[in-house]
Order: structure tokens, then C-alpha cells, then sequence
């Protein structure tokens, strides 16, 4: 098939209103998507339109400022139109609960959704977040959760409680959640205690806890915390300060951050001048994208052609 024109634009609720007209001169057609506020700096597209060309399906993965208000039209939309599915993310990842018409397992257990595929008119919700989160650690630390101690900042959000969850089921050493929103964080915590009944750290500190996010707590915690996990948007923005202060990061840290840019975060510069390692969510993101693709189109995604898309 001839490709009049591959697109690297983004698109709106209101072009999802007038699809027939936005669509008139795009070859391949666009049935694939990412949904989001800010959603210029995603890389999907450039990672998923890699993959579509290789197992040459003809259509195209693009970019969709939506707004927080406008999720539940655009997803309905979706229904209408000649879609595949759609990726989401910040805002939209637990709103989203509301708007889809079923739900699998694993967006259940994370209570978020990042991955929606649209089949016969109805929309069925997923989050690869949480796997492809383990696949990423394993990837940039050659470590399993099962054997660290990991406290997640921004715990309440989409991307937090997918990753906590994961956590929880590779019955990790020891969970701690940070959340602006304290009572969010204890509310996860009190829903996960139940895979962490059994003992396995030695010593004083427990297995489970959600913490304020301040510096004495979390000084508190960090000296019995392997690995350090940003699931909050902080750093999407170069004039972004850390999500904790870098006076508290010490050599014997793992620092994952779930943003991802041209240059490294503030959280990724700060681990590294303390003699930690450090890693964004660029391995998180080609992961979770690979079991995305997966879920739309049941055939393993080729990962080498996304990784080399997304340069790592």
C-alpha cells in the first residue's frame, strides 16, 4: 500500500468527531492510538509505527491530546470509529475505570487502565504497567522484584498503584508507598496487606507500610529501601524539582523513574551524583508497549525493531 502521508501530529476530541475528514489524506489509516494531557513528549508512536511496519499491518499509532474532561466522549468515540485500540496515560489511567465496558484481571488488580482494545463496539480495558515495569527492572538492574526492598512515590496514581501491585505479587522484600494524598497510599496498602502476612526482612522494620511524603519519613526509610521508584510526573518538566531531596540518595540505591526525555530527569542527574544507578522509564515504556501490542493484535510484538526505535 502506498503511504500518502505518515503522521506525527496530534489529534483531538474534535477530530475524533470529524475522523472521515481528518483522515482524508492519511495512508495508512490511523486506528491506533495514545490519549493523554500532556501527550507530545510520548514516544509511542515512533515505537509502535516501527513495529506495525514490520509485521505490515497497514495503519498507524498517533498521538491524542485529550483532556481530562473530554475522556468519556473520545473514548466512546472510539466505539463509532474504525479503531484497534488506544494507549492512555497521564491523566486518564483510573478515570478510565468508568468509561470502558469490560475489564481484564489485570486492570482490575491495579484498579488503572493503560491499555483499551475496541472489539465488537465494546471497549476492554488492560494495564501492561505493572509487567512491563518488571520486565524494565530486570532489564536495567539484571535484579528480581522479589528480592528488593522498593518504595514507590506517588503510590495513588495510575502508573504507582500498577507498579505497587506488580510489587505485591512478586511478594517483594518490603513495599513502602508515598503519596501527596496520604490517605490514597494507606488505602492501597491496607488492600495489599494480605500478600505480605509472611515474614521475610530480618529485622525491625515491616514488610508493608504507606508513609507521608516529608523528609523525615522518608529519611526514615531509606536506609532499609534497595530500590527507589518516581511514579509521579515530576521531571516531565526540566524546571521540576526531585520527588524527594537528593541529599537523601545513597550509593547503595537503585533509582527508577518511570518519566522519560532527551535528557536525564533531575531524580536520574541526583542518583547519579550520589553514586547510585539510575534508569527512566524509556525500558518500562518499550515493555509495556510490547504487551499492549500483544493484547490488540494476539502475536508476540517484535521487540528488537520497537527497542531500536526508542534508541536504547
Amino acid at each position: 500500500m502506498k503511504q500518502k502521508k505518515q503522521t506525527t501530529d496530534r489529534y483531538t476530541l474534535a477530530d475524533l468527531d470529524n475522523w472521515g475528514k481528518a483522515m482524508r489524506a492519511v495512508k495508512p489509516p490511523i486506528r491506533l492510538g495514545v490519549f493523554g494531557d500532556p501527550v507530545s513528549h510520548s514516544l509511542s508512536p515512533q515505537m509502535q509505527n516501527a513495529a506495525l511496519r514490520t509485521c505490515k499491518i497497514g495503519m498507524q499509532y498517533a498521538r491524542f491530546h485529550i483532556r481530562a474532561n473530554e475522556l468519556r466522549p473520545a473514548l466512546h468515540a472510539l466505539e463509532k470509529l474504525d479503531f484497534i485500540g488506544v494507549n492512555l496515560t497521564v491523566p486518564h489511567k483510573i478515570t478510565a475505570l468508568a468509561s470502558v465496558d469490560e475489564i481484564d484481571e489485570r486492570a482490575a488488580r491495579a484498579g488503572a487502565v493503560n491499555t483499551i482494545l475496541v472489539r465488537d463496539k465494546k471497549l476492554i480495558a488492560s494495564n501492561t504497567d505493572g509487567e512491563g515495569f518488571l520486565r524494565a527492572i530486570r532489564n536495567d538492574f539484571s535484579v528480581d522484584l522479589r528480592d528488593l526492598r522498593v518504595v514507590i512515590i506517588g503510590a495513588g496514581g495510575g502508573s504507582g498503584r500498577a507498579i505497587a501491585q506488580q510489587c505485591a505479587l512478586e511478594n517483594c522484600e518490603r513495599l513502602v508507598l508515598v503519596n501527596r494524598t496520604f490517605e490514597k497510599a494507606k488505602a492501597l496498602a491496607d488492600q495489599l496487606r494480605p500478600f505480605f502476612a509472611g515474614p521475610r526482612v530480618l529485622g525491625p522494620a515491616a514488610r508493608l507500610e504507606a508513609v507521608p511524603w516529608d523528609e523525615p519519613s522518608l529519611r526514615a526509610q531509606l536506609a532499609h529501601i534497595d530500590l527507589l521508584v518516581n511514579a509521579t510526573p515530576l521531571g516531565m518538566k526540566p524546571s521540576d524539582s526531585t520527588p524527594i531531596p537528593a541529599r537523601l540518595l545513597a550509593p547503595h540505591h537503585m533509582v527508577f523513574d518511570t518519566v522519560y526525555g532527551a535528557q536525564p530527569t533531575p531524580l536520574i542527574r541526583a542518583a547519579r551524583d550520589a553514586g547510585a544507578r539510575g534508569a527512566n522509564g524509556l525500558s518500562m515504556l518499550l515493555h509495556q508497549g510490547a504487551l499492549s501490542f500483544q493484547f490488540w493484535f494476539e502475536r508476540e510484538a517484535p521487540i528488537d525493531v520497537m527497542r531500536k526505535a526508542l534508541a536504547l
